[in-house]
């Protein structure tokens, strides 16, 4: 990862980095390492747009590794000027950041920096096998209620915990927000996002085409989807040594999470097989999709024209 920060005579600083903001809070997340590192308010700090005229050759903005890979590069580029502003600093004749910057223009120190940053240790021979492919891992827990219509098949997530381990979290807010998205974006994943192409087993869809390829026949998570009881909350004191400022990555990692729910789904699913005499195993795949978990949910009405192992056919 690569960065160029800048530091201007009036004491406020630019930086540009690889990264692309997407919503995800990684601008907020870089400009607090800049602050941070040179001691300044974060309201000093301004982050120019993504391009590749100041930082060329850019990883994909991916895998949730962004703030890992380009808050050390800007880190790297500040501790950089601060290295070349030392030697005026130490005589201590500043009041302020801005003071600084304006006594090392005058004695034609650089303040501009270019910082670059690789992920040590890491390579995989995957013809061998071995390797270590990623510098750390992030940690999670999640427990997940709900409820089910045995008629309809359709279900409300009643309650959600989640914990995560992020090390020293950045900024816990943003980080709180994204194990909330994530966690829902995976509940669509569990429990509601079925693709039906036309193939073998949909033959009255066209060969080939997609069929669920708008909202009214495919359906994502909605405001009403979000549990009831949602809480979420983040490990404390277990610093992270691998990462920037011991923190860890976020985005991806709780989505998984999310199959708590489908678990859950299918306890409801085997309560209400047990009332009807039902006590084996049954196929539940996932999407557990309102279809799925009525024709799972065994009674007098699917046993007219249903096995009690009934399968749905996927699109595969």
């Amino acid at each position: 990862a690569g960065a160029l920060v800048q530091v201007y005579t009036d004491g406020t600083v630019l930086v540009t980095h690889g990264g692309v903001e997407m919503g995800q809070g990684l601008h907020t997340k870089i400009a607090q390492v800049a602050a941070s590192s040179l001691d300044i308010p974060l309201s000093c700090v301004f982050i120019a747009e993504t391009s590749t005229d100041k930082v060329p050759s850019a990883s994909p903005t991916a895998a949730s590794a962004s703030s890992d890979l380009y808050g050390a590069a800007v880190l790297n580029a500040c501790q950089q000027i601060k290295a070349r502003m030392e030697p005026i600093a130490s005589r201590g004749n500043h009041k302020s950041f801005a003071e600084l910057a304006e006594a090392c223009y005058m004695e034609w120190v650089d303040l501009s920096a270019h910082g670059f940053y690789i992920t040590p240790d890491i390579g995989f021979d995957w013809n061998a096998g071995k390797g270590t492919p990623f510098n750390y891992f992030t940690y999670g827990a999640a427990f997940a209620e709900v409820e089910i219509d045995t008629l309809t098949g359709d279900f409300h997530t009643r309650k959600a915990d989640i914990v995560m381990d992020l090390g020293y979290s950045i900024n816990p807010a943003i980080d709180i927000g994204q194990i909330e998205g994530a966690f829902i974006q995976g509940l669509g994943w569990a429990a509601m996002e079925e693709l039906k192409w036309g193939d073998d087993n949909h033959k009255w869809i066209r060969p080939g085409h997609l069929f669920t390829r708008g909202p009214c026949s495919y359906k994502i998570p909605s405001v009403n989807d979000i549990p009831l009881n949602f809480k979420v909350s983040l490990l404390k004191g277990v610093p992270n040594p691998k990462a920037i400022h011991s923190s860890k990555a976020v985005g991806e990692p709780p989505f998984f999470l999310a199959s708590s729910v489908l678990f859950a789904i299918k306890d409801a699913i085997t309560a209400a097989r047990a009332e009807e005499g039902h006590l084996d195993w049954f196929p539940l795949d996932n999407p557990a999709t309102p279809e799925r978990i009525r024709m799972a949910c065994v009674d007098s009405i699917t046993k007219k024209f249903a096995s009690v192992y009934y399968r749905p056919k996927l699109s595969v």
